[in-house]
């Protein structure tokens, strides 16, 4: 399943997302995954919440982000949470551009099981349909 925390750039997409990480930690049973292109935000999740930063690794790109994210998941069997913050911006590339990795994703968190949280820097009437649908 995927969900989505959308709006313009300051309007606390970060925020809700780190809650939504630190509220997922007392009835999850696996794993909790919280990507990011940024420390920021780094100690205000849970412990329980594994913190990874992607510009450590050189993620450049939709394609790229999602194997990376692929890879993060095949490190463990019982993930259940992963969370993703700046998606466009990682990406460098606008959200309507973005059909492929959103497609890539669904499958990814259907095989899996996965409840996947993403972040999406633009107002909703700016959101495409493919990402429409998760909301």
């Amino acid at each position: 399943m995927i969900k989505i925390i959308y709006g313009a750039k300051g309007t606390g997409k970060t925020k809700k997302l780190i809650d939504a990480a630190n509220a997922s930690v007392e009835k999850a049973k696996g794993h909790l995954i919280f990507i990011t292109d940024t420390k920021r935000g780094m100690y205000d999740l849970a412990r329980d919440v594994r913190f990874i930063d992607v510009s450590e690794y050189d993620v450049a790109g939709e394609v790229a982000l999602c194997s990376f994210v692929k890879g993060v998941i095949a490190g463990n069997h019982d993930n259940e949470y992963v969370f993703l913050d700046g998606v466009v911006r990682i990406a460098g590339k606008p959200v309507a551009e973005m059909a492929q990795f959103f497609y890539m994703l669904d499958k990814v968190a259907d095989a899996s099981g996965l409840t996947i949280t993403v972040s999406v820097s633009a107002a909703e009437e700016a959101l495409p349909d493919f990402v429409k649908k998760y909301l």
